[in-house]
């Protein structure tokens, strides 16, 4: 991935070196498990989807596209592998070269779904990036390093210990820069699904959900998401970013974290009734739709089989 020289986004919240505390706040973190612009294809993409997700879930879309100025916004696996010698007494590690990769990778973010949103007349609100190390406390309540990167619907923030990053790659297998860009990219779309209303919608429902319908409908959500990272992708493609065999790296990064996949790797059999992100089959189903078509319209999980 040619990620050097280019723009690093300013909404990044460094707080590797601050201790997490305190428990509470509310559920609802949506995380990877562990255990350019747009084209003027997309000037009506945005809306059509919103409208989907609106017959769906029964809510009014009006409610969530407003007036077009920009009133979008509504209200564990696996332990961290010991990455001891790599960071300094206030948990920072000795180089910053993986944060100014983040920063880059963040802004490609930025730059793709602000010209999405400007081409159907809507604004999009950038959203933070806090790193930190070993726990932290968010909108959304306590979390530590071993629940993954999430993204927090309260604070409209993307977390992310980086030495995840470690152990995508020696735990399961998921090498290569695009594959950290996919993770990031990936809770950049929860952020979208945000910013339109789905996910407030999907946290109301589940509510009233029973374990099982709530896991199938949770699937349906993190598909999106891999398609959105897969729209990303596609608009990266073209700015000449990608190098051959990153969409490789990040297809085998969404074949590793699969349900199935993990399940099986960590008590040996899977139970299918349980998945709330989908099968590795199903991620790289939907990452690569996104990454072919680079239209919005064709994430619609929620009206077609997944």
């Amino acid at each position: 991935m040619l990620w050097r020289g280019r723009r690093q986004s300013d909404n990044i919240e460094d707080q590797r070196s601050d201790i997490g505390g305190g428990l509470g706040g509310s559920p609802g973190q949506f995380r990877i498990p562990i255990g350019g612009r747009a084209g003027g294809g997309s000037s009506i993409i945005l809306v059509i989807l919103v409208v989907l997700a609106g017959w769906y879930f029964g809510f009014d879309p009006s409610q969530i596209l407003g007036d077009g100025s920009g009133g979008l916004v509504p209200g564990g696996g696996g332990q961290i592998t010991d990455n001891s010698g790599s960071q300094d007494s206030t948990g920072a590690p000795a180089s910053d070269e993986m944060k100014q990769f983040v920063a880059t990778v963040l802004a490609e973010t930025e730059d793709t779904w602000t010209g999405i949103f400007k081409a159907s007349g809507l604004t999009y609100e950038d959203p933070k990036l806090v790193l930190f190390s070993g726990q932290i406390r968010s909108a959304c309540g306590f979390a530590s390093s071993a629940a993954g990167p999430f993204y927090c619907p309260g604070d409209h923030k993307v977390y992310l210990d980086m030495t995840f990053f470690q152990q995508l790659d020696q735990q399961f297998g998921a090498s290569g820069e695009f594959a950290r860009a996919y993770v990031i990219a990936h809770e950049v779309g929860h952020h979208v699904q945000n910013l339109t209303g789905i996910m407030q919608k999907f946290n109301q429902m589940r509510q009233s959900m029973g374990e099982a319908e709530a896991n199938q409908m949770s699937v349906r959500v993190e598909l999106q998401a891999d398609c959105f990272a897969g729209v990303w992708a596609h608009y990266t493609a073209q700015k000449g970013i990608l190098e051959q065999g990153d969409m490789e790296s990040a297809l085998n990064a969404a074949q590793q974290i699969g349900d199935d996949t993990l399940q099986k790797k960590m008590q040996g059999y899977v139970v299918p009734e349980s998945f709330n992100h989908g099968t590795s089959a199903q991620r790289q189903t939907w990452l690569a739709r996104g990454y072919k078509s680079g239209k919005l319209s064709d994430c619609d999980t929620f009206n077609n089989p997944v």
